[in-house]
């Protein structure tokens, strides 16, 4: 069935809702065409992978098969109640028992696939990674990808999908190439910048590449200009159906608030150093910093040698339930991503989109696709990254004129709840999959 068939499908049975039984008979002929799809990440549901976790989310209510596989193993701790509830027979994980089963299987494709296996194994893993890290993620990945085509002969599928351009685009990749299923991936932020050893390689492989930013989108093609016309541009989805619009109240002292992974491309260091000069400015404030990972006990004692202890609070993580109460408690949100000298970076942050949904005013910084939400002077106020000095003026700027901070956030409210509605964009998510894999079929 064509993909236009499909359309027309959908659209038969959106027309034929009145008709119960007519409107049943339709939905059955979609879903006995939608193709079947791997779905491949690193953890699933991971609590700061919010976003990805809604997509899969939608896209099994839109009722698409997919079945998500991750690599390594399974988190506990974190949760939401919502990811506690997902079905267990939806998601297979690896993590390191895949190690006992990796000599069997890559036996089983040697004699299936000798060529194709020699070939991988002189190509793949030994090139040059970004990191020590990031090359132990892409050489688990490809040894992963014999696992899951032996998976995949089991239990055919129509398409693999990499929610990530590493370690799952890499099992992808060889999984695709041993089967001949075709593959996709999502490029995000630093799993792309800087490219790793095997990235041109992967979008000239790959049936297509989306991205969750727009600025990617060129980024990607200037790497493979032959890949033109296969990259597309989708924004992730957020539930603007659940936020709340924060009270803003702007009174001493000032809530500001920051939230994310403690790591390099956030970059919390430059805010604990904007607040610094708040301070010496005397300007009141308390800063909640809400998060956890590999910076902490830096970024704490760096709250400590600034004498900013009685200002600056450190929750911990705090679990995606919980979050609309940080947004609805807080001044102004404040995210001070920079770029790394390694040139890893944020793609566009999910929590600004969030905190914007929350009509909480936001001071961001100019990296990657941060500016296509974060309008100078119209949906919050963007500075430079890497700079302390303009960070601390434009948080004082947005705490003293509440009125003209409070309209930049409407419109950032109102761009948000434009583009980045989850049922629109993981709809056109699920309209690619069904063009791109059933577009050439009939």
């Amino acid at each position: 069935m064509t993909f236009q068939a499909l359309q027309l499908l959908f659209e038969t049975s959106r027309q034929s809702r009145y008709n119960k039984n007519l409107y049943l008979s339709y939905e059955r002929k979609i879903l006995a065409k939608l193709p079947k799809i791997a779905y491949l990440t690193l953890w699933f549901p991971k609590p700061s992978e919010t976003f990805i976790f809604r997509e899969v989310l939608n896209l099994w209510t839109i009722g698409l098969p997919l079945k998500v596989f991750t690599l390594y193993g399974d988190i506990e701790k974190g949760l939401s109640p919502e990811m506690l509830s997902i079905p267990k027979e939806k998601v297979e994980h690896f993590g390191v028992s895949i190690l006992k089963r990796l000599p069997r299987d890559i036996n089983f494709w040697i004699k299936k696939q000798p060529d194709v296996t020699r070939k991988l194994f002189k190509t793949v893993p030994i090139r040059k990674w970004k990191s020590i890290e990031f090359g132990a993620e892409n050489v688990f990945g490809f040894l992963a990808g014999f696992t899951l085509a032996s998976e995949f002969m089991k239990e055919p599928y129509d398409h693999i999908h990499a929610a990530w351009a590493m370690g799952p685009a890499t099992a992808a990749w060889v999984s695709s190439e041993l089967t001949g299923i075709p593959f996709s991936f999502t490029g995000r932020a630093g799993d792309i910048y800087p490219p790793d050893g095997a990235l041109q390689e992967k979008i000239g492989a790959a049936k297509f590449v989306i991205s969750d930013n727009m600025t990617n989108v060129p980024y990607l093609e200037s790497l493979v200009p032959d890949a033109k016309g296969k990259i597309f541009g989708i924004y992730n989805g957020i539930p603007l159906e659940k936020m709340s619009e924060a009270p803003v109240s702007m009174t001493p002292p000032f809530r500001l608030l920051g939230l994310g992974r403690f790591d390099r491309i956030k970059a919390f260091h430059i805010l604990l150093r904007s607040c610094k000069i708040l301070q010496d400015k005397g300007v009141d404030f308390r800063l909640t910093l809400a998060g956890d990972g590999p910076k902490k006990m830096q970024l704490k004692y760096l709250t400590k040698r600034l004498g900013l202890t009685a200002r600056v609070n450190f929750p911990g993580f705090v679990p995606y339930n919980f979050v609309s109460d940080l947004f609805c408690s807080a001044d102004v949100f404040v995210m001070s991503s920079a770029v790394h000298r390694s040139g890893d970076r944020d793609g566009l942050p999910t929590v600004i989109l969030e905190a914007l949904a929350h009509r909480l005013p936001v001071v961001s910084t100019d990296v990657c696709g941060i500016p296509e939400v974060i309008h100078n002077e119209t949906t919050g106020l963007l500075v430079p990254q890497n700079d302390p000095e303009a960070l601390a003026r434009a948080i004082s700027e947005m705490v003293t004129n509440r009125d003209a901070a409070l309209n930049m956030a409407r419109n950032g409210r109102d761009l948000v709840l434009r583009e980045f509605s989850q049922e629109i964009n993981h709809r056109r998510i699920f309209e690619l999959f069904l063009k791109q894999i059933n577009g050439n079929q009939s």
